[in-house]
């Protein structure tokens, strides 16, 4: 048999029988302390430590199942929330413990990296990054049709630019403001400056990429048809079962059938109301 145990912080140490839930592993692995502003910090938007969990369970239940196809051995496997999470934090923890230093919150700009953030569009904001100097004469030069920027003195190399990324800002958004978004994200393609939307989950919902890539699919549920993502990994000779959300409790007694329970004992169960 192989058994997969999933708790907040593992099954020994100091917090073996602490409460635990994702905001709260998200605090005690220092996630918090790198997400959100300079001046506030903030959970992260998704519940990454469950997330995490579950996908380290998954793997590792996985792992196991192959383990026993060759030596015919089962397993028991311990994921903690906490753990799963630490791995995540391995870039700002391996930053911190060698440089005795906190990782900045810097929002949606980078510490050493400028122009990095969002801007203003007259129908919305745009993500951009210019990531060398390269993309730097191409931004000045055709994108912002300021070329005497190049060799500004205080705009000329990217620790020059981070210095003075307020300046800069304002002046990418005074000519971004009096441009739509289209436009903005069609002249960055162009010149191959990394770029996005900024979308709301909304935006997202109907995001292109996902309709042109044949994502969605139509389940049925107890309230009727819903809409539900594929899966993320495509196989090339699978295709994944899309069924439709099953009613809670809907296959509990097919489980303990396979379990080795008879009908008679599942009817007590009903009875003491444990199904």
């Amino acid at each position: 048999m192989i058994v997969c145990d999933i708790s907040g912080y593992g099954s020994s140490g100091p917090y073996q029988h602490k409460k635990a839930y994702d905001l709260l592993i998200q605090c005690e692995a220092g996630a918090v302390s790198v997400t959100g502003s300079a001046d506030q910090p903030a959970k992260v938007g998704i519940p990454i430590a469950d997330i995490a969990g579950g996908m380290y369970a998954y793997t590792g239940i996985l792992t196991a199942l192959y383990q026993r196809q060759a030596t015919g051995e089962g397993c028991q496997i311990e994921v903690s929330l906490f753990e799963a999470l630490a791995e995540w934090m391995g870039f700002p923890a391996y930053y911190s413990g060698y440089s005795g230093q906190n990782l900045p919150r810097t929002g949606l700009q980078h510490a050493a990296i400028a122009p990095y953030g969002a801007f203003d569009c007259a129908d919305g904001q745009v993500f951009l990054a210019v990531q060398n100097q390269r993309e730097w004469q191409q931004f000045c030069g055709t994108f912002l049709r300021q070329p005497a920027l190049i060799e500004q003195p205080a705009f000329a190399t990217v620790s020059q630019r981070v210095a003075n990324r307020q300046a800069l800002e304002n002046l990418i958004n005074q000519h971004t403001r009096a441009l739509n978004l289209d436009q903005t994200l069609a002249q960055l393609d162009a010149l191959g400056i990394a770029n996005a939307r900024l979308n709301s989950v909304l935006d997202f919902w109907q995001h292109p990429q996902l309709a042109a890539r044949g994502r969605w699919r139509s389940v049925m549920s107890e309230v009727g048809p819903i809409q539900a993502l594929l899966p993320p990994v495509n196989w090339s000779n699978v295709t994944p079962a899309m069924q439709g959300i099953p009613a809670l409790g809907a296959a509990t007694q097919a489980i303990l059938h396979e379990l080795g329970y008879t009908q008679a004992e599942i009817e007590i169960l009903k009875t003491q109301a444990m199904i």
